[in-house]
């Protein structure tokens, strides 16, 4: 049995069977400390009589519905994966499940701040980590549309790629924020932020003459110790330097930055929606060194807007190039676009 292995060779042949149009998502954020429920709506092409599978971890599944015919999820669901068979040229599946909360970094991962008591959840989608939020087929070469609708508690903020919309009331302290759908991307860099964090915003100007809102966000305990407008002043000279170099403007709709509690690497270029370690976030006196890792890092993750989030690899096997590029850009950015 797959367990929650897909190998490439899995990936390419769904490919020559699939091709993703757009995601509907709603998550239910308020169901209590372990779940949260998912509910997806995927529109997806397909050879027409062919057989496949879409990926998702969820602790309960409660309907499976492929283009308007249910199906017993006992039947189907088993492995990480829903089998999908006699598919048609247009399909429309929907998956309604339960899904668990994380504290290692991977898919929804929940945080209680211990000076407070507050609550604080930030998505990790790379490498295959979407399928642990959403019904998804994860690979990075079924690009599509991701619309995010999400309830939460109506104090808290919420942040995805999209820009961050007007909350409606939902009822008993909750409200929902529907997002519009982003632009065609891989499903590893969609998020979801959420939870009462702290945030300061501004805007640029991008070369294509739009103005682009900036966000930096951290949680309320630490929020004291960010220095925003430093973040806002290297974010204005990477976007600068990028689009100049690059020839190309930058591609998403707005660009946030959030230091989020327990994250098990430095940064995660979601598009528009970058998290980072809060060991960025200065509690105390740190070396010339440290800081400009952090000026290096802020670059890394704005120059995978270009590569990485607009171009792709097809498959992991070259994340290792996404990577170095991004590294190799921010390096020489820092270093001809900033004090360091």
């Amino acid at each position: 049995m797959p367990g929650q292995n897909l190998t490439r060779t899995e990936a390419q042949e769904r490919r020559t069977l699939v091709d993703t149009h757009s995601y509907d998502v709603a998550l239910d954020l308020t169901k209590g400390a372990e779940i949260f429920g998912s509910r997806a709506v995927v529109r997806f092409s397909a050879t027409p009589g062919a057989a496949t599978f879409i990926d998702l971890i969820a602790r309960d599944v409660r309907e499976i519905t492929l283009n308007g015919v249910a199906i017993d999820p006992a039947a189907v669901f088993a492995d990480s994966r829903i089998r999908l068979e006699g598919l048609a040229a247009e399909n429309e599946l929907i998956v309604d499940a339960d899904c668990l909360y994380t504290n290692t970094g991977e898919g929804l991962h929940r945080f209680v701040d211990p000076v407070d008591g507050e609550v604080y959840l930030y998505s990790q989608f790379e490498v295959p980590d979407s399928r642990r939020v959403f019904a998804v087929f994860e690979q990075p070469d079924l690009k599509a549309t991701f619309q995010f609708t999400v309830t939460a508690p109506a104090a808290w903020k919420v942040v995805s790629n999209s820009p961050t919309p007007e909350p409606v009331a939902a009822g008993e302290g909750t409200a929902t924020w529907a997002f519009e759908p982003t632009p065609r991307i891989s499903s590893y860099i969609t998020a979801v932020v959420a939870g009462p964090y702290e945030a300061t915003f501004s805007e640029l100007t991008s070369a294509s003459g739009r103005v682009i809102p900036l966000g930096v966000y951290g949680r309320k305990s630490l929020w004291q110790h960010l220095d925003a407008d430093y973040i806002f002043d290297k974010t204005r000279e990477g976007f600068a330097y990028y689009e100049e170099k690059f020839g190309y403007p930058y591609p998403f709709a707005k660009y946030d930055q959030l230091f989020v509690p327990e994250f098990n690497a430095g940064a995660m270029e979601n598009a528009g929606a970058v998290t980072f370690t809060e060991t960025y976030v200065f509690r105390s006196k740190v070396t010339d060194a440290v800081k400009e890792r952090r000026v290096v890092t802020i670059l890394h993750e704005l120059a995978h807007m270009w590569f990485g989030d607009l171009v792709t690899m097809k498959w992991w096997n070259d994340l290792w190039l996404n990577e170095s590029f991004a590294e190799w850009a921010s390096t020489i950015a820092t270093a001809e676009a900033t004090e360091w």
